[in-house]
């Protein structure tokens, strides 16, 4: 699901990917559902991409965000709690206890509360990939 929710450099908010076109992509916004265009110049990422330093290796975003949202029930967060660096770093603590401290932000924290909330506000909270079936478990089932 991550792999298709795109984050524009320069724009705000999150946007899904609908369409490739020629040189562009057709994007749209999560929060209005207004439609655009991101064009080659745009730096564009996908948030199945993103991983978060921690001190054992990468942690993908998909693993962060689902602990996110079993720590605090699928609810959005109050923004205004996370203003201090302090309370991000306890935020973040609190949900990915081994993080590396000096390659995480705290601009990479609300970065991540903000992409957090407006996934939860839309109905999107499956933030895991599906895993596929493996050849093996096909075998075993014929």
């Amino acid at each position: 699901m991550l792999k298709e929710i795109l984050a524009i450099s320069g724009r705000p908010g999150l946007y899904k990917l609908v369409t490739y076109g020629k040189n562009v992509i057709i994007v749209e916004n999560i929060s209005d559902k207004k439609r655009s265009t991101a064009h080659q110049r745009d730096k564009v990422i996908s948030l199945g991409d993103i991983s978060m330093y921690t001190l054992s290796g990468d942690k993908p975003l998909g693993e962060v965000l689902e602990a996110i949202k079993t720590k605090y029930d699928a609810k959005p967060l109050n923004t205004a709690d996370y203003k201090a660096p302090e309370a991000l770093q306890e935020f973040f603590k609190g949900v990915v206890p081994d993080f590396d401290v000096d390659r995480v932000y705290n601009t990479d924290i609300k970065k991540l509360i903000n992409w957090y909330n407006i996934l939860i506000n839309s109905g999107m909270t499956d933030f895991l990939p599906q895993e596929e079936e493996t050849q093996e478990e096909a075998k075993a089932e014929e």
